[in-house]
């Protein structure tokens, strides 16, 4: 049965949080905001928290900061993930993934799916793990945010959640790189 283990001690992680928007300020990021809210209201640490215009190379480079910064564990993206002609976060960020986790947008869609119905497939949702941090991107609206956090990321961002989470194999990421030649 799927669940917390009580027997083990909660890790914090470090989570950055990007928007990416041409309209939105911080004080207008409802999206942004419900993520940072959870997560610290989870334990975890907001390790940053940003806003962009839906521009590839103003997404790639906060991403890549973040990615190259150790202090950052995680990093979840909201918005710009629909098919207008300025919703560019998955070009933006998919060439930077080491790794591809098609299985979150399969749980996302599903999840999404009851919430919403086929209003679901207007999303590209995405996610996979780059330089050892997992990055998540998702929808611009509050109501994505929620249906990924409370669905998928609140547990697998915890070490105590059993059968298996993303958190106990954070220290394997880069095992690759580590690997000597004999």
């Amino acid at each position: 049965m799927p669940g917390i283990d009580p027997s083990l001690t909660f890790i914090p992680l470090s989570i950055a949080v990007l928007t990416v928007s041409d309209t939105r300020s911080l004080e207008e990021d409802k999206s942004g905001a419900t993520l940072a809210e959870r997560l610290t209201k989870a334990g975890h640490r907001l390790g940053d928290r940003a806003i962009v215009t839906d521009d590839v190379e103003a997404i790639r480079a906060k991403v890549k900061g973040w990615i190259a910064d150790p202090a950052i564990d995680v990093i979840i993206t909201t918005g710009g993930t629909g098919f207008t002609g300025r919703d560019v976060t998955p070009e933006a960020v998919e060439p930077l993934f080491e790794k591809r986790m098609d299985g979150f947008s399969a749980v996302f869609h599903r999840i999404s799916y009851d919430k919403i119905g086929t209003s679901t497939i207007q999303s590209r949702a995405t996610a996979g793990v780059a330089g050892s941090t997992f990055i998540f991107v998702l929808p611009g609206s509050p109501g994505a945010c929620k249906d990924a956090w409370d669905g998928i990321l609140e547990t697998q961002l915890d070490y105590r959640y059993r059968p298996c989470n993303f958190v106990e194999i954070m220290p394997r990421l880069d095992e690759h790189l580590k690997r000597t030649k004999g």
